[in-house]
C-alpha cells in the first residue's frame, strides 16, 4: 500500500511539469489542506469562526479577533502513512488598539525519498538497482496578512483582510517553481452569529516553472519517448468561499458552536456534491463544544465525492463517500493543545491521519485603564 501510494504522489508531482498547459485545475493543491488541529477536526469549517493566528491561512479578516497580545500557531501532520509531511507556522500581532492586526504564516508540503528510476535500465538492457537514487519535493508557501476593522459597536463586528503569498516548489534537482497570489476577505460577528466570505486567487494565482536536466538525462527522456520541458506557467483559477455560523448556549457552563462553509469554484466540473460545466459547489461542516471555554471536542465532515461502492466489481455501484474528522482541544492560561483525527478515505483500507498543533499569546498583556 505504501509503494502504490508514494507511486501515485510521484505522478501527481511530476505529471503537471511534463504538460505546458497553462490552466490546472488542481494547482498549488496543498494551500487547501488547511492549518491548525482545530479547524481540520472541523472539517475545514474555519471561515467565519477562526480568530486566531490560523486566520491567516482561513480567513485574514478574522485576525482582528486577536486582542491585545500576539498569537503563535504551530502544527505537524504525516499523510498517506507517514508518506508526506505537512507543516504550519503562523503569528500575528494586533496594532494600532487592537483596530489593525499584522500576520504571516508559512506552510510546507513535502514527500522524501522518491526513488528516481531514471537509469534503472543499462544500455545493455539490464536491470541495475545500484543506479536507483533518491530525490525529495517539497512545496512551500509564505502568507503575509493585513486586518483591519471596519466597523465595530456594541452587538457588531465588521473587518476586511488581505493576503499577499509567495509560492515556492521544488522536485529534486529537476524542477522548480515560483508563484504570486492575492487572497481577501471578510469577516462579520454578532452577539452569537458569526459570517465569513473569503475570495482566494483573486488575481489568478500563477506559478513559473524553470526545468534542469543533465544531458545525460535528457537523452534517456527522449530514448524513453518522454517530452523535455524546458518552461511553463500554470494558473491557479479563484475560489469563493463562504461560512456562517451560530454559538448555542447549553447551560452555565457548556458552549456549542456550529458552522457550515462551502468552496465554490470556477474552474469546471469536479466531484463534488453539486457541479456543472462552470462552477463546483463543495461543503464543510463542523461543530465544536466547549465547556467553560478550557475544554473542548470537536467534529467535522467534508470532501463529499460521488465514488465506486467497494467491492462492486461492475463499477457501476455510486455511493456517496465523505471524509469525516474528530478531535479534542485543552486550553490554559493563553496556551491550547489540539489534536484531530481524520480519515481521508472513508471506504475500507482507510487512510488516518494524526494531527497535533499549539497555540500561544506572546507578549505582555495590556492592563485595562
Amino acid at each position: 500500500m505504501r509503494l502504490y501510494t508514494k507511486i501515485c504522489l510521484i505522478f501527481l508531482l511530476i505529471f503537471p511539469l511534463s504538460v505546458f498547459a497553462q490552466l490546472r485545475k488542481y494547482s498549488n493543491e496543498f494551500l487547501n489542506i488547511g492549518a491548525g488541529a482545530r479547524g481540520l477536526a472541523m472539517g475545514g469549517a474555519q471561515v467565519a469562526s477562526a480568530k486566531d493566528a490560523t486566520a491567516g491561512y482561513w480567513n485574514p479578516a478574522g485576525l482582528t479577533g486577536i486582542k491585545d497580545r500576539g498569537n503563535v500557531g504551530l502544527m505537524h501532520a504525516d499523510y498517506f502513512g507517514g508518506i508526506a509531511k505537512y507543516d504550519y507556522l503562523g503569528a500575528a500581532k494586533p496594532i494600532q488598539d487592537n483596530k489593525r492586526a499584522l500576520g504571516i504564516s508559512v506552510l510546507r508540503f513535502a514527500v522524501d525519498d522518491i526513488p528516481n528510476t531514471l537509469f534503472l535500465v543499462e544500455p545493455d538492457g539490464r536491470v541495475n538497482y545500484e543506479n536507483i537514487q533518491s530525490f525529495s519535493t517539497a512545496d512551500y508557501a509564505f502568507l503575509l496578512s493585513f486586518a483591519q476593522k471596519i466597523k465595530e459597536t456594541e452587538k457588531k463586528q465588521v473587518s476586511f483582510g488581505l493576503n499577499a503569498k509567495v509560492i515556492y516548489r521544488k522536485v529534486g534537482k529537476f524542477a522548480s517553481a515560483w508563484g504570486f497570489g492575492l487572497d481577501a476577505g471578510l469577516q462579520m460577528h454578532g452577539e452569537r452569529w458569526n459570517l465569513g466570505i473569503v475570495a482566494r486567487d483573486i488575481t489568478t494565482t500563477f506559478n513559473a516553472w524553470s526545468f534542469s536536466f543533465t544531458e545525460k538525462e535528457k537523452e534517456v527522456l527522449y530514448l524513453t519517448k518522454n517530452d523535455i520541458p524546458v518552461k511553463s506557467t500554470e494558473l491557479t483559477m479563484p475560489r469563493l468561499i463562504i461560512g456562517g455560523g451560530y454559538n448555542f448556549k447549553v447551560g452555565k457552563s457548556l458552549n456549542l458552536l456550529a458552522e457550515a462553509n462551502v468552496d465554490v469554484t470556477f474552474d469546471g466540473k469536479r466531484n463534488t456534491v453539486y457541479s456543472n460545466n462552470t462552477l463546483s459547489i463543495d461543503p464543510h461542516i463542523g461543530l465544536e463544544a466547549s465547556i467553560k471555554d478550557v475544554f473542548f471536542v470537536r467534529a467535522g465532515i467534508t470532501n463529499f465525492q460521488r465514488g465506486t461502492q467497494d467491492g462492486d466489481t461492475t463499477n457501476k455501484k455510486k455511493v456517496w463517500i465523505y471524509q469525516p474528522s474528530a478531535g479534542a482541544g485543552f486550553k490554559i492560561k493563553g496556551i491550547m493543545i489540539d489534536y484531530a483525527f481524520t480519515n481521508l478515505a472513508n471506504q475500507s483500507n482507510p487512510l488516518y491521519t494524526h494531527i497535533f498543533s499549539l497555540s500561544f499569546n506572546i507578549g505582555a498583556k495590556k492592563e485595562a485603564e
